[in-house]
């Protein structure tokens, strides 16, 4: 009679179910990404600008469209238009709670300059130092 052999345990980790859930999960967020882009449509004028160096803090959006609603990308609904009172009390409240966050401003290239300048004038109000203009670069 044989001496019977005893196996050993096999210690290999089964990898391919893992890569098959990773594989779906990557083609979920490869088609839902498009999708999350959110934000107020605004034609932005023109202009020759250096680009701005990137921040640490995410920055306060407030867009201004061609109708002259101003639109903040903080707070519960961002594609709603807000009134300048409501966007002048989000942005000093974000200036208490984050002090030195960035404020952009897009200002849509057919509204009238006196709501652009209002926007600013109000943004100063609520405590903003500066505020940085948002255009696309000139065609080539």
């Amino acid at each position: 009679m044989k001496p019977r052999v005893r196996k050993k345990p096999m210690s290999a980790i089964n990898v391919v179910p893992y890569i098959d859930v990773m594989l779906v999960l990557l083609i979920i967020f490869m088609i839902t990404a498009p999708l999350l882009s959110q934000g107020v449509k605004v034609e932005l004028p023109q202009a020759a600008a250096e680009p701005m160096p990137a921040e640490d803090k995410e920055p306060v959006m407030i867009s201004v469209d061609s109708a002259g609603n101003f639109y903040i990308n903080y707070g519960e609904k961002q594609d709603d238009p807000v009134d300048p009172q409501t966007l002048a009390n989000r942005v000093s409240a974000l200036l208490k709670y984050q002090p030195g966050i960035p404020v952009y401003l897009k200002g849509d290239k057919n509204v009238p300059y006196g709501r652009v300048v209002e926007a600013m004038a109000m943004l100063q109000r609520a405590g903003v130092n500066g505020v940085g203009l948002i255009t696309d670069p000139p065609e080539q």
